[in-house]
């Protein structure tokens, strides 16, 4: 079957990467595509923008929406000292030099040709999403999950990982025919076999 494509015709892919606050792993990931110059853009699922706080109890909250430098600028206000020692103005600093502010995947309206997900949960919540929207042009989405811890680390392992498949999905003549192979390459390399499926627009 020939996919259809939600691509701009140059035979680039598009491509979204989804976590719970597009915050970390999302945001990691963005950068590593952005870099390698794909077509990525990047995502939260969440109700709201969490990170830790000075408690366990006390998580920091934010709207999507709001602008990471305000996040960073927040925090900073709070604690600098806590929030410089567990990493979060690092990454918040990473953030602004990719984009805004973090943004909600159930607002997106835009078409992508893969969704790459870090969390079992977020997967759920975006298969759930895709499949809830009414169906317009038949356009087919892959959403994958790699299962990635929510700390610096785990997400610039994975960040790679990710580019990897992804760039062997825009590789391919025809990824939906070719899937299976490609997954088993990939698998092969990474030493992990994504959970995925197939939706439409």
């Amino acid at each position: 079957m020939e996919p259809t494509m939600a691509s701009d015709g140059s035979g680039r892919m598009r491509f979204a990467m989804v976590c719970a606050s597009n915050n970390n792993r999302s945001m990691e990931a963005h950068l590593v595509f952005k870099n390698a110059e794909m077509r990525v853009s990047s995502y939260g699922v969440g109700g709201h923008v969490k990170l830790p706080g000075a408690t366990q109890k006390s998580p920091n909250a934010y709207d999507f929406g709001t602008p990471y430098t305000e996040i960073h600028d927040d925090l900073q206000r709070q604690d600098a000292a806590l929030y410089e020692r567990n990493g979060l103005l690092t990454m918040l600093k990473r953030n602004i030099s990719v984009k805004r502010a973090p943004e909600k995947w159930q607002l997106e309206m835009a078409q992508f040709d893969v969704v790459v997900t870090f969390e079992e949960w977020v997967f759920d919540k975006v298969v759930d999403d895709l499949q809830g929207r009414d169906s317009t042009n038949g356009a087919s989405v892959l959403v994958v999950n790699l299962e990635v811890k929510d700390n610096a680390e785990e997400a610039a392992l994975a960040a790679p990982q990710a580019l990897e498949l992804c760039q062997m999905l825009e590789g391919s003549d025809d990824w939906e025919c070719e899937l299976d192979d490609i997954m088993d390459r990939f698998q092969q390399k990474c030493g992990r076999r994504p959970l995925f499926t197939i939706c439409f627009y």
